[in-house]
């Protein structure tokens, strides 16, 4: 077989023989499949965010999440985003080290005069701060949102925020119990893991249940039906079985409640009455 550039000799061209016209293309589909096949570390899905204080004014760096570079793998029933490579929760608490102020991404800049005087004298006052690594366990994570909750408590906000804090601290909890049976670790420090789970899971829902009959919808980026979803799954982790079902029944029958919404609260309640049929079980064999 003739090579493809035969003929062009006459022109000049006595050197290119042999010559692959798709050459640059195979070495660019080589390279996008190196891309796709390197395994992704949290490092490469974190960066530096410079923050101002409304506090004290000073500015600092923020650990942040690349937005839409977390893979989502599944939702939990009580609404817990399980991410492949990093938990992007774990990052959302914006910490001052200088004053000790800390909240919710979304809240940190929501501060009046008086709050902020606050902060200084019941948290600036006694803060000593600390060097936090460039990735955070799910301790230090635990541990920026238990300051952001205590933030929240002298800043007097509404209970939606720190029962939204609760949550979040109970699925880090959680995500730090499922890291803890993969390393297989003593049953005594995951069974106090999974204990401070439920704690925080009591405290989400007791503070749903006062935003419930106290504010005004939509609170933290959550629709009413949706909070009312929310109760209906915490009850029924903390055993309260047949409120769980009062509250996921209203979903049911809800017309502003969208299918999916109302799919997930039949789920829930399909539990509650598994969970029923356990206990009646044991109780019978009692």
């Amino acid at each position: 077989m003739s090579d493809i550039f035969s003929g062009l000799e006459k022109l000049g061209f006595n050197n290119i023989k042999g010559t692959d016209i798709f050459a640059d293309e195979k070495k660019k589909r080589v390279k996008m499949i190196t891309n796709k096949t390197k395994k992704i570390s949290a490092k490469d899905l974190l960066y530096d965010r410079k923050v101002l204080c409304p506090i004290c004014g000073e500015r600092f760096i923020t650990r942040t999440v690349r937005a839409g570079k977390a893979k989502l793998i599944s939702i939990d029933t009580d609404l817990r985003p399980k991410y492949d490579v990093i938990t992007p929760y774990a990052y959302d608490v914006v910490l001052c080290n200088c004053c000790g102020y800390a909240a919710l991404n979304k809240f940190f800049k929501k501060i009046t005069a008086t709050q902020a005087d606050w902060i200084k004298s019941q948290i600036s006052n006694s803060y000593r701060g600390r060097k936090y690594p460039d990735e955070y366990t799910y301790e230090i994570a635990i541990e920026r949102y238990k300051l952001a909750l205590l933030n929240a408590v002298v800043k007097k906000v509404k209970a939606s925020e720190k029962a939204y804090i609760c949550l979040k601290i109970a699925w880090l909890y959680r995500c730090y119990s499922e890291d803890l049976q993969k390393k297989s670790s003593s049953n005594t420090l995951l069974d106090e893991v999974k204990e401070n789970e439920m704690i925080f899971i009591e405290k989400a829902y007791e503070g749903f249940v006062n935003t419930y009959q106290n504010e005004d919808f939509p609170v933290c980026g959550m629709q009413e039906m949706t909070v009312i979803y929310l109760l209906g799954d915490l009850a029924r982790k903390l055993g309260k079985l047949d409120e769980s079902t009062r509250w996921v029944s209203e979903v049911i029958v809800s017309r502003t409640a969208n299918e999916r919404l109302k799919d997930k609260a039949r789920n829930v309640k399909n539990l509650v009455k598994e969970q029923k049929r356990i206990l009646v079980a044991k109780n019978n064999e009692n």
